[in-house]
């Protein structure tokens, strides 16, 4: 039988969580941290980020790093695809729950920031007449008119190549949940550094590698939520059925 991998109360505490972590993302969206940020690796004297085109920001860091992830990011799915042809014959069971979430976690947290960023207005710092682009400036949840055309910036589209691992954590779930928050919050971190040299290049903007973080967090949450939802009425079901029996 398939096994909760987060208590109830675990799950509700961790939402909790995410609603204070969204409001914090928030404030700083709104206040000048981003820019500050931003102003910090800008040259004015020569009108350009530094880190623009440098090797370890954009051959490396968003180049190689991103197509190394995307590749692993794939390995899941066709584990999963390979087991269904083989009619789950080819995984144990505590192994094919956990390997299917995390092809979920795979698909869905990179699908969803870009999906979420190409509907949003909101510019990268490149492309602000403040550092040599075309477009004002708005902070987050200010209006922007509609003749100024869509930035398409929000969230950070390439820490949500790395921001997948955090599913890697339901490996350690349910029997070591330190251990899976440890996991966790590493591919966070690895979602920041990369999120951080894109902000290096002037690609992003620092909320908006913290929305990618948040994000990846609450997917992985609704997976957890929604797998143990569906045990539960699994168990109902069977319930039911031997009732009727």
């Amino acid at each position: 039988m398939a096994e909760e991998l987060l208590p109830g109360s675990t799950i509700r505490s961790l939402v909790a969580l995410l609603a204070v972590g969204a409001l914090l993302i928030l404030v700083e969206g709104v206040g000048p941290l981003d820019i500050w940020l931003a102003d910090a690796m800008f040259d004015a004297h020569a009108n350009e980020f530094p880190w623009h085109h440098a090797w370890l920001t954009e051959h490396f860091g968003h180049g190689l790093l991103k197509t190394l992830l995307t590749g692993l990011g794939a390995l899941p799915i066709i584990i999963v695809v390979w087991d269904g042809f083989r009619r789950g014959r080819h995984l144990p069971q505590w192994w094919r729950i956990r390997v299917r979430l995390l092809a979920l976690c795979t698909v869905l947290i990179p699908l969803t920031v870009s999906l979420l960023k190409r509907a949003s207005s909101s510019h990268c710092p490149w492309d602000l007449s403040r550092y040599g682009g075309h477009y004002p400036y708005y902070r987050l949840l200010e209006s922007i008119p509609n003749w100024i055309e869509a930035g398409h910036c929000l969230p950070a589209g390439h820490a949500s190549s790395a921001l997948w691992l955090v599913g890697l954590a339901v490996f350690w779930l349910p029997h070591d949940v330190r251990k899976a928050a440890l996991v966790a919050g590493t591919a966070l971190s690895f979602g920041a550094i990369l999120g951080w040299m894109q902000q290096m290049r002037g690609a992003h903007f620092f909320s908006h590698t913290l929305w990618s973080m948040w994000i990846a967090s609450a997917i992985l949450l609704a997976v957890l939520a929604v797998h143990r939802a569906w045990i539960k009425a699994r168990a109902v079901r069977k319930a039911r059925a031997a009732l009727i029996v």
